[in-house]
């Protein structure tokens, strides 16, 4: 592996943006009137910082230099991407930041925590058990992982806002015996060497700018014998990087969803092996002949709703829901009750919702190649 330069870590300086950005937000009821309480300053400064990577950057001209000053600065470009992001997914998409498979006549929540159950019956994870989760976002897996399966989960994450969100809302279940979150690096993790009986990763590591790095960090952590399971966001093999359209769908993906350098399933594979694995099992789940396929929300399509409380989630992916939500932010924004950025973080997560239907539909990308390894004894 070529070595990849790590970004410095600065804890306080971050957790002071962090609480001049987000104030009392953290703290509040999350989604959409979270995004009412944001510092203008600092909010622009997150804007500026996070869309200089993308603005006037199309896949037509994309260079390796752009993708590689991406990955330069990858713990800035995710840490910002989530203060803007965050309030907009709880608002949009729930609590845990990932998609799943579904059923037939099958709700999204429970087809959302039942793509959790599956990993954790993968990992054959058991009661008492130590577990690291690798870029915990506001603590939604984690929390349903630890009532399901019974285990102890250190919840690991880069950004300060849902650090505090995902405590909040641990305390609020009465999972604070079973569940901590601590800031970091995943790139270089503070953790002694054999710390975990078992690391999960669902749909965050695709957010390192080396896959091989991020596995070798996860490799060192877990005692001799622990099982790594990971959701994997991967551009099929069946992607051309010398096709612009291709190429395209892959840039507003990364745009729209924070990703500095996403890579193909033959690269994800050769990266665990590379990182000492034993690689026990891997399949792309989203090749299985399920009854709606896993962006069937995204596509705001009515026909495949499995129950009556999705219409809502739905209707906002629909173009008239998204339309409306623009219209509505921008609303906010001129009138002073939404910080200006909003509406262009919500367009950018619009264009990535378009991008990754066809990415799916095409079968060009997948974000849910399920890899289970095992570190030898």
């Amino acid at each position: 592996m070529a070595p990849i330069a790590l970004e410095p870590e600065d804890h306080s300086r971050d957790a002071a943006f962090a609480k001049v950005l987000h104030g009392k937000s953290a703290s509040g009821r999350g989604g959409f009137m979270s995004m009412m309480g944001k510092d203008p300053v600092a909010q622009k400064a997150a804007v500026d910082e996070y869309f200089k990577h993308w603005d006037n950057k199309d896949a037509s001209t994309e260079t390796q230099e752009t993708r590689e000053a991406r990955k330069a600065e990858y713990a800035t470009l995710t840490r910002h991407y989530y203060n803007l992001a965050t309030d907009l997914y709880e608002y949009g998409w729930g609590a845990s930041f990932h998609f799943c498979r579904f059923a037939y006549g099958e709700p999204f929540n429970q087809a959302i925590a039942r793509h959790e159950h599956y990993l954790a019956h993968m990992m054959g994870l058991k009661d008492g058990m130590k577990v690291l989760d690798v870029g915990c976002g506001v603590g939604g897996p984690a929390r349903e992982i630890a009532k399901f399966a019974g285990v102890n989960i250190v919840g690991l994450n880069n950004n300060d806002y849902q650090i505090e969100r995902a405590t909040k809302y641990a305390a609020k279940e009465g999972l604070s015996s079973q569940l901590s979150f601590t800031k970091g690096d995943f790139m270089q993790m503070s953790f002694p060497a054999n710390t975990f009986d078992a690391v999960y990763a669902i749909e965050a590591t695709v957010h390192a700018p080396s896959l091989e790095g991020v596995y070798s960090q996860i490799f060192r952590v877990l005692k001799p014998g622990g099982v790594f399971g990971v959701y994997e966001w991967l551009m099929t093999d069946a992607y051309d990087n010398d096709n612009t359209e291709h190429r395209k769908i892959r840039l507003s993906i990364e745009q729209g969803d924070g990703i500095s350098n996403m890579v193909r399933v033959s690269e994800g594979l050769a990266a665990i092996k590379a990182a000492g694995f034993v690689l026990e099992h891997h399949e792309d789940l989203a090749d299985r002949p399920d009854a709606r396929p896993w962006y069937y929300p995204l596509a705001g399509n009515f026909r495949m709703i499995g129950s009556f409380g999705d219409i809502f989630t739905v209707a906002r992916m629909t173009k008239l829901g998204r339309g409306a939500i623009h219209q509505f932010v921008g609303l906010l924004e001129t009138v002073g009750i939404a910080s200006k950025g909003t509406q262009k973080t919500a367009d950018s997560l619009a264009r990535a919702a378009d991008a990754l239907v066809a990415g799916g539909e095409q079968k060009l990308f997948t974000p849910m190649y399920l890899m289970v390894a095992r570190k030898p004894q």
